[in-house]
């Protein structure tokens, strides 16, 4: 049985989008919204979620053009801005105004934007693995496999493909490892493995080398009020351990998590990384 129950919500254009919403605590529990990065789903909180369910109502949601959220037939709104709109969207839709905002890459960049854009909505962020300044390495990694290829032709094939791109991600994943991740990316409709993302995700992506913002930095600055835990993979080709110092140095109320022999993104649930975000949540509650 699972821990969740399947919702939709309509985003400022008509689209239905998908959240898991974790909700077994009272009213007055804190409210945590998992935002997964540029390709991934909702799957990609699943340990994490099921920890932080035991004290606060957790929403993992899927962007448009993700999992089992409607693709966009206008590939152009696939930007940060656009989701950070339908995240409000999403919230007024749950009657929330307040949240703990949990973002993984792409997520974590919508939280910044997100504490900046909308002050007071944001009481306490969680930035997995990214930061104001991306290591353009990283881009050009994410840039080589976003939107490319063909469909695996089975399930061997696409662990191969996933091994291959991550290699340096996570070096000592196991083949059990391996299969579980990429379980996590694929699904199996009609006997063929389909990617769970619009491959359109990757025009704007190919076409801006900064997916953030010109300067992020200024926009980070007005956060200073939110409480806050980075993760960082000690590997990590997108947040360099410069930049997550630089983080630390001008936030008041940041606490930095490097994890061993992961890159980018850390899974969430080393337990460094437990154990941070379980402050934080006892903090802002």
């Amino acid at each position: 049985m699972t821990n969740y129950s399947d919702n939709y919500f309509t985003n400022p254009d008509g689209l239905k989008q998908y959240y898991r919403d974790y909700n077994h605590v009272g009213d007055d529990a804190p409210v945590v919204l998992c935002m997964p990065g540029l390709t991934r789903n909702s799957r990609d909180y699943e340990g994490i979620a099921d920890h932080m369910a035991k004290t606060c109502r957790v929403i993992s949601v899927e962007q448009r053009g993700r999992g089992n959220s409607d693709w966009d037939p206008d590939p152009t709104r696939y930007r940060p801005d656009v989701y950070v709109s339908d995240m409000m969207a999403l919230l007024t839709h749950l009657g929330v105004k307040e949240i703990i905002a949990f973002g993984t890459s792409l997520g974590g960049l919508m939280t910044i934007m997100m504490a900046a854009m909308h002050p007071g909505t944001v009481k306490g962020a969680i930035i997995n693995d990214i930061g104001p300044e991306i290591d353009p390495a990283g881009i050009t990694r994410i840039k080589s496999y976003v939107g490319k290829g063909t469909p695996p032709k089975d399930w061997a094939q696409a662990i191969g493909a996933v091994k291959f791109a991550n290699a340096r991600v996570y070096p000592k994943f196991t083949d059990d490892e391996w299969e579980w991740f990429t379980r996590k990316l694929y699904d199996e409709i009609d006997g063929k493995l389909q990617a769970q993302y619009d491959p359109a995700i990757s025009q704007n992506f190919e076409n801006n080398e900064d997916q953030s913002a010109p300067d992020l930095w200024p926009v980070f600055d007005m956060m200073k009020s939110v409480p806050t835990v980075v993760l960082r993979g000690e590997l990590s080709d997108i947040l360099s351990a410069d930049t997550l110092n630089k983080m630390a140095e001008r936030h008041p109320d940041l606490v930095p998590v490097t994890t061993a022999d992961k890159g980018h993104v850390p899974l969430m649930t080393e337990p460094e990384c437990i154990a941070a975000i379980d402050h934080l949540i006892t903090k802002c509650s």
